[in-house]
């Protein structure tokens, strides 16, 4: 299937999946000033149609068929959140097609067996009147009945991802509607049950970063996923949740920019 995408900046490519998941990726801006975006629009998202195949292990085959477009052998991956499992399954199904990846606050559970202690950083914000309305709507689950329901619960949980609730974190979070439909296709087919072992073959480099404040994936359980590859390394952003380009832009470009200025492995 041919996916639409949004080219930002000259240079790349680095093709950068969105979360949400099916979130509209207009929510990632240019990740702090990143050049050479190439950033599809999933399946049901945005200018992309929908249809079959739309799980995010499925998917993996829209992104090869976005890289033969693109005239590349190989891809540099940056994902976040939701879009780490896209960019988690493509390296399993094709690893040899993949350059470098960068893992945003990846959600890890169900990859790893290590606890998580999201309930712990949770427990430390509570008493924030905004995280704490925001933390009963989360707990109280989505509401599925339309796209509109499904959108408003997502903005009233919001306050949960970022470690703050100041000006720039409420506008951002404004950014980018949810497609319901897309986002239950995402989850529709589970991954096999040997995708853990399978990142054995992934010999890309690939960065995970963490927020050390990340109420949503919990902070151990993200450094924990770097082990599960051959070159995995991780980069924690202290003081940050899970949007370290909004949170703490200029650590969040250090730790980027430094990786994917390292010269290629032979």
């Amino acid at each position: 299937m041919s996916l639409h995408y949004d080219v930002l900046g000259e240079g790349g490519p680095v093709v950068t999946l969105a979360g949400g998941a099916a979130r509209h990726p207009s929510y990632l801006g240019d990740l702090a000033g990143l050049s050479g975006l190439v950033v599809p629009h999933l399946r049901g998202v945005g200018q992309s149609p929908s249809g079959g195949a739309g799980s995010y292990w499925a998917q993996a085959s829209d992104v090869d068929a976005l890289r033969s477009q693109l005239g590349v052998e190989r891809l540099v991956i940056v994902a976040h959140s939701a879009g780490t499992r896209l960019a988690i399954s493509y390296a399993a199904q094709f690893p040899s097609r993949v350059e470098r990846l960068v893992l945003i606050t990846p959600p890890a559970t169900y990859l790893i067996s290590d606890p998580s202690d999201a309930a712990k950083l949770i427990d430390a914000r509570r008493g924030d009147p905004a995280f704490d309305t925001a933390l009963q709507a989360f707990e109280a689950g989505p509401d599925v009945s339309d796209d509109d329901a499904f959108n408003a619960w997502n903005r009233a949980t919001a306050p949960i991802g970022y470690r703050k609730w100041d000006v720039a974190e409420q506008r951002h979070a404004a950014i980018g509607r949810w497609d319901l439909a897309a986002a239950q296709d995402y989850f529709s087919v589970q991954p096999p049950a040997d995708l853990p072992s399978r990142l054995g073959a992934v010999t890309a480099p690939t960065l995970v970063i963490a927020g050390d404040s990340d109420c949503l994936t919990g902070f151990a359980p993200v450094i924990a996923l770097a082990d599960l590859f051959p070159h995995g390394e991780v980069a924690v952003i202290e003081e940050c949740g899970h949007y370290p380009w909004i949170e703490q832009p200029a650590e969040f470009r250090r730790a980027v920019d430094e990786f994917l200025a390292r010269p290629p492995r032979t």
